[in-house]
Formats: C-alpha cells, sequence, structure tokens
C-alpha cells in the first residue's frame, strides 16, 4: 500500500511539473500591455517592460475589448452543428429521419427458442 501511495505521489508531482513545463503563453489572448512607455534600466540601459511603449487598455477601449473577448462562448446557438442532416424527429426510442442512407437496426433476437419444461 505504501508503495502505491508513493507511486501515485510520484505521478501526480510529475505530471504537473509537465504542465507547467509545456503550458503555451501564445495561446493566451494579446493584450495591450501597460504603460511603461520606453524606461530603461539607467545600470543596463534594457527596457523595464516586456512589452516597452505599449499603453494602458483604459476607459471605453478597455471595456469593449474585454466585453468582445467572451462574444464566442456566451453567445447562443440554436442549431447543433452535429444535427445537419436531421429531416424529422421521431421521438424517444425511435431513429431520426436523416438525409443519406436509410439504416435500419434490426434487434438482436428474432426469435427466442423455446426450452422443454
Amino acid at each position: 500500500m505504501k508503495a502505491y501511495v508513493i507511486a501515485l505521489v510520484v505521478i501526480v508531482c510529475v505530471g504537473f511539473t509537465l504542465s507547467l513545463a509545456l503550458a503555451n503563453p501564445a495561446m493566451l489572448p494579446k493584450h495591450p500591455g501597460y504603460p511603461a512607455g520606453q524606461a530603461v534600466s539607467p545600470v543596463t540601459g534594457q527596457p523595464l517592460a516586456n512589452d516597452p511603449g505599449q499603453t494602458n487598455a483604459s476607459g471605453e477601449k478597455a471595456a469593449l475589448e474585454g466585453a468582445a473577448a467572451e462574444d464566442a462562448h456566451v453567445s447562443q446557438n440554436l442549431m447543433d452543428e452535429n444535427n445537419q442532416r436531421l429531416l424529422k424527429s421521431q421521438g424517444a426510442g425511435q431513429l431520426p429521419k436523416v438525409q443519406g442512407p436509410d439504416i435500419k437496426i434490426e434487434p438482436p433476437v428474432k426469435e427466442a427458442t423455446r426450452m422443454p419444461k
């Protein structure tokens, strides 16, 4: 039992480490950045921000961009893409009428054999 717990902990730790190592920041949404201007370090001369010169999104622009970020997620889709071939729904327990080949599903057993008493 002790070896099982140790193996489970090792697997979880390795999985967590891999998830952090393989995280793809390119998939994150782009944002306008923070107002750093062209600030540079007086010692090394390197920029003090990861995205120098970008302005901060503020006011109405930030509100509009924030609201538009979730449009695809929260929009109502009344047509299911999986039911494009559906012509008529037959009800519970019956196959619907669809465009394409007419598929008949036979019952697994047509008749049973009688057992002698």
